[in-house]
């Protein structure tokens, strides 16, 4: 029976998008650039007809894909999704797969907390909607900010260490954090301290979603317009696994080239 509640909540995915008016879109699994977050490794496609600059990958996800039929004009698209497996070489965990089904949507001129509400009202139509018994029929999501989870959990405030010196100096005070020798990032820095000291308390949270990261790890999300100290993403967490991401997207070609940069 495990197999059938697994399609019956695809179907259920599918179904609160389409009534959502979303289109749901398919995107090829092979394609010449995977991805290039650093840590998210993809698998290589052997050909023997193809040269060496002609390769192919398993895509890691359908992000740009999805990215590049929102920017084409001639398609006229503005709320689509898509749900199909997504390939990534990773390491053994009972968290992660080499293959796995991805969900990833996306609403073209819409801020963020849209995303928000979106993720509330699936989860909250998928519990409805299962054939499982269940007593849940609607949960409630404990909101965050990143500097309001710092605070609680270690008792200050992340956002005066945005720059690499106080933040290398602040893991000082943290002896059980292993902090290599080598210079690092401030993102390195950071996640040294949040997965250690703060993810494994998380668990405490049935449904949680953390948002306004520091800005430093804006990547290409936008900068909050009255306090530049964060950026607007967020991220929910389900019994302390981080379930999904999002960012509000940066849409000003000066500031991605500046980043780039």
């Amino acid at each position: 029976m495990r197999r059938r509640y697994q399609f019956e909540l695809i179907q259920n995915i599918r179904n609160y998008f389409t009534e959502q008016g979303f289109l749901d879109v398919l995107t090829p699994p092979a394609v010449e650039n995977p991805g290039m977050e650093v840590h998210i490794h993809p698998y290589q496609l052997h050909s023997v007809n193809k040269k060496k600059n002609e390769l192919l990958y398993l895509h890691t996800s359908p992000e740009f894909c999805l990215k590049e039929l929102l920017a084409s004009p001639e398609e006229d698209l503005d709320k689509i999704f898509s749900l199909s497996y997504c390939f990534r070489d990773e390491p053994n965990s009972p968290i992660h797969r080499s293959q796995f089904i991805m969900l990833e949507w996306y609403r073209k001129h819409e801020r963020y907390e849209k995303i928000m509400e979106d993720v509330q009202g699936l989860i909250n139509h998928c519990i409805k909607n299962f054939s499982l018994p269940s007593k849940i029929k609607q949960v409630v999501f404990h909101k965050m900010t990143m500097q309001e989870l710092f605070q609680e959990e270690l008792g200050i405030d992340i956002l005066n260490y945005l720059d690499i010196l106080s933040i290398k100096e602040l893991l000082k005070n943290f002896p059980d954090v292993p902090v290599p020798e080598a210079q690092l990032e401030w993102d390195d820095y950071f996640f040294l301290l949040y997965l250690n000291m703060i993810e494994p308390h998380l668990t405490k949270y049935p449904l949680l979603l953390l948002y306004e990261f520091p800005a430093p790890l804006s990547a290409l999300s936008t900068l909050k317009k009255n306090d530049s100290r964060v950026c607007e993403r967020f991220e929910v967490y389900i019994n302390g696994v981080e379930l999904c991401n999002c960012f509000n997207e940066l849409t000003d070609a000066k500031e991605q080239k500046k980043r780039f940069e």
